[in-house]
């Protein structure tokens, strides 16, 4: 019973960093704002939890406030998740100068 148990433990920790690691913040420069789209377009590094070369792509705003935060020009560190098939920016810092 014991034995069991640690290994649950063992394959829970093992998850959660699995899951902390695939949740990593990406560096890249807003280029562009649609509000009406509720989209924004990044000049970002690699995307490694897609297997994705830096470049320049449309991603929508999971929050539409996200829009307002930033303009173009701005750096920032973002996390980029599909959601419904889509490149979405899940969470948004905005990097100080």
């Amino acid at each position: 019973m014991r034995r069991s148990l640690i290994t649950v433990a063992s394959v829970v920790s093992i998850t959660s960093l699995a899951s902390v690691a695939l949740a990593q913040m990406v560096e890249g420069e807003v280029t562009k704002i649609d509000e009406a789209a509720g989209k924004m377009t990044i000049k970002h590094g690699p995307l490694k939890k897609f297997d994705m070369d830096a470049m320049t792509m449309v991603f929508r705003a999971n929050d539409p406030a996200m829009l307002k935060q930033v303009k173009p020009g701005d750096k920032i560190r973002f996390e980029p998740d599909k959601v419904n098939g889509q490149f979405t920016v899940m969470k948004l810092e905005k990097k100080k100068k």
